[in-house]
């Protein structure tokens, strides 16, 4: 079986170093006004009534397929999709971004299409990119990389950090577009070095597209639906963006209750395709996004009332319940009632 640290990426090593960097820094948070919640989406700096949320991003390996494709004109939209979800999930509205842009050698000609991509973005997310960098390294970076900083801002009274999260909570689930910007170095791995395709092939588990196509996919901004959602009476206690990790993100949000999905929707093509090289239902769920990029948590009297808010946007439904559990874990039944704990 092939496993995403065979394929090159050690969640786990990840998360150690993480924890490294962010142990030794932790002491910084005492030098300003900071709203501390530690491992969310998205950083809080107290600015009166109000915070302002920021996080930080890149596209990842998912510019190795834009490479392959020669089709550069779309990662942008996943470098603006990658930073604004995770400020949704503190509840804030996105604002504004920098781009940070790393060359092995200028070539105007790509830059040009990356900005394309870029401002597409943005018009999605109803941002400003207010500014950026851009470097030439020639013996650090190969062909390119792209990655941004934005903030947001949000009524202190209206952050949303999980805390509230509550025993019979229900997880909506909103659609992803595909493996969106996580997980690529694993499904280039199986698409491509195991089951030896070409980008150019036509993908067997949907003929409709090649299997570049499939990867280079633009990942969801999720900015309407989720604004949408907040400006409504529906009380929203968590909210989670499905990205590297998993649903396993979802336990970020409160640390003493466990995550119960389901009843998922159909798996997308791109996953059965990927899965058929070998990868054990764990590993993917542990991996990808499996068709939904974006969860809700709320009480479930505000459910349908949610749903129809986000199906206006993207397919939208419940896909699981909340358990309090101090065991903090991720509970999934697959389409072939495999059970899964992450």
């Amino acid at each position: 079986m092939v496993t995403y640290s065979e394929a090159g990426v050690d969640i786990s090593l990840e998360e150690q170093t993480v924890s490294a960097l962010t142990g030794e820094l932790s002491e910084t948070l005492n030098y300003r006004n900071i709203i501390k919640n530690k491992g969310h989406f998205a950083a809080l700096v107290d600015f009166g009534e109000k915070a302002i949320a920021m996080s930080t991003d890149g596209v990842g390996s998912k510019i190795l397929i834009s490479k392959l494709m020669e089709k550069y004109d779309t990662v942008g939209i996943d470098c603006i999709a990658m930073v604004v979800n995770d400020i949704l999930c503190v509840g804030a509205e996105p604002i504004a971004m920098v781009d940070y842009l790393a060359v092995e050698k200028p070539e105007p000609e790509v830059a040009v299409e990356i900005a394309k991509g870029l401002k597409e973005g943005c018009k999605q997310a109803k941002i400003a990119m207010i500014g950026g960098e851009t470097a030439s390294l020639p013996k650090i970076i190969k062909d390119f990389d792209l990655a941004g900083t934005g903030i947001g801002e949000v009524a202190k009274e209206d952050i949303i950090t999980g805390s509230e999260i509550k025993d019979g909570d229900v997880i909506i689930g909103i659609a992803s577009s595909g493996v969106h910007s996580n997980g690529l170095t694993l499904a280039r791995k199986a698409l491509l070095d195991i089951s030896g395709f070409d980008v150019n092939d036509k993908l067997p588990a949907d003929p409709s597209i090649t299997v570049g196509e499939a990867l280079l996919e633009p990942t969801i901004i999720y900015v309407d639906p989720i604004m949408e959602l907040l400006n409504s009476d529906v009380e929203v206690h968590g909210l989670g963006h499905i990205t590297g990790g998993g649903f396993s993100n979802l336990k970020r949000l409160n640390k003493g209750m466990t995550y119960i999905i389901d009843d998922l929707p159909e798996i997308l093509p791109v996953f059965k395709q990927i899965q058929e090289a070998g990868i054990e239902d764990k590993e993917m769920y542990h991996v990808f996004n499996m068709g939904i990029g974006f969860a809700v948590i709320l009480d479930e009297k505000y459910a349908q009332q949610a749903v129809d808010i986000l199906s206006k946007y993207h397919d939208a439904s419940i896909i699981g319940r909340i358990k309090e559990d101090e065991d903090n874990r991720v509970l999934i039944t697959t389409h072939d009632n495999k059970q899964i704990e992450l």
